[in-house]
């Protein structure tokens, strides 16, 4: 598989969970936007502008799965994001169905996945 194609696909997962990829770093601490951005970027290799993030953490709070806090102790105010227990809640939930979407798939003989590390890992690289 050429190298080109292994990025699109890396891409192409990365944006499909990233509500969950950010819920995950949320569980680990809570953080600002830029934070965010930053471990996403290091950790998956896929660049997201803030247009991409902010709207996703407005809308996770919106469903309650973050809360938000303005930080005044740094040079310049930043909305902090905190994961919330109902976020928590999603996170395990999200967790159990990719478990059980790749058992599914790798029981299906006609479906070769070799995901289960991923999933095992909690969606997460160990940075």
């Amino acid at each position: 598989m050429n190298n080109t194609y292994q990025k699109e696909i890396q891409t192409k997962l990365t944006k499909g969970l990233l509500d969950m990829i950010i819920l995950q770093y949320l569980e680990q601490e809570s953080m600002h936007g830029y934070q965010l951005i930053t471990k996403i970027r290091k950790g998956f290799g896929v660049y997201l502008g803030p247009s991409t993030v902010y709207p996703l953490l407005g809308a996770l709070e919106k469903k309650g799965y973050v809360k938000s806090t303005w930080n005044m102790d740094s040079e310049r105010p930043r909305k902090v994001y905190k994961l919330t227990n109902e976020g928590k809640n999603v996170l395990s939930f999200t967790e159990s169905s990719l478990n059980l979407i790749c058992k599914n798939m790798v029981t299906d003989s006609k479906i070769r996945v070799q995901a289960a590390p991923l999933i095992s890992a909690r969606l997460m690289p160990q940075i």
